[in-house]
């Protein structure tokens, strides 16, 4: 059994937007409040963090995450990227470097925004950051193979990941048909759907629905909602019966 929780489903804002009167950033429903994306995975004992966005820490008290044996990134954008050092408590507790996956690009950005975690004589204190890149092919982390999808934020070539039959893709706005096939017979599906209205760096909901039915999940969530989509009750009522608006800190179970 596999058991993923969504840390938080909106956009690079969050919702509520700071200083927006709009019915969805003053609505009352706690469905409609959503911190920046990410996402927390754990399988055979193995528990892995999906991107490390600016809300990290407030993600893992409020989710009692005390355990993270690596971190998949899947772009170097600050509201996937920025809560990195949040990591540290982890680190202290693991006594062992934090394994760190993402493509090439983005790792060098890691290496950059936290320099000082790779100096030959680092400060005391700061984390210990394995850095792997990913590639095209599948790779292993303790034993759970991860297959990553590769993606395209407008122009920018970022990372999904599929691990058994569940699979993670946010901000996208394409996919190719090579990397759809990598996703036939997954069973739950989250992916990004930022408003109603068409994007032109993320889908849309109508969008996000063509990818869920063209692979035919048991189930999919959305996620990096924007205070653009609507309100929660609204809009749960116009979608498919297996596709559900995420919710932070919702958990699903995976068979």
């Amino acid at each position: 059994m596999m058991k993923v929780t969504l840390l938080g489903t909106g956009t690079s804002q969050g919702v509520p937007v700071v200083g927006c009167q709009c019915a969805v950033c003053q609505s009352a429903d706690p469905r409609d409040t959503r911190l920046r994306t990410a996402a927390y995975v754990e399988v055979d004992g193995t528990h892995i963090l999906i991107d490390t966005g600016p809300d990290l820490r407030q993600q893992m008290l409020h989710n009692h995450i005390t355990q993270v044996d690596a971190i998949l990134v899947t772009h170097e954008h600050k509201d996937h990227l920025g809560g990195l050092d949040d990591i540290r408590p982890i680190y202290f507790m693991k006594k062992a470097p934090m394994e760190i996956y993402g493509l090439q690009r983005v790792l060098n950005v890691v290496r950059k925004d936290y320099d000082y975690a790779f100096k030959p004589h680092p400060y005391p204190g700061v984390p210990s950051l394995h850095l792997n890149p990913v590639k095209e092919d599948p790779f292993e982390v303790n034993g759970i193979t991860i297959q990553p999808i590769h993606v395209r934020h407008l122009t920018l070539p970022i990372l999904g990941y599929r691990i058994g039959p569940f699979a993670y893709i946010t901000d996208a706005s394409f996919i190719p048909e090579t990397e759809l096939n990598k996703l036939n017979g997954i069973k739950v599906l989250v992916i990004n759907a930022l408003r109603i209205k068409e994007h032109y760096s993320h889908f849309n909901l109508a969008q996000a629905l063509g990818i869920v039915e063209r692979l035919q999940p048991e189930q999919a969530y959305l996620t990096h909602i924007s205070h653009e989509m609507g309100r929660y009750a609204e809009v749960a009522e116009m979608l498919p019966s297996n596709v559900f608006l995420g919710i932070d800190g919702l958990v699903i179970e995976v068979e």
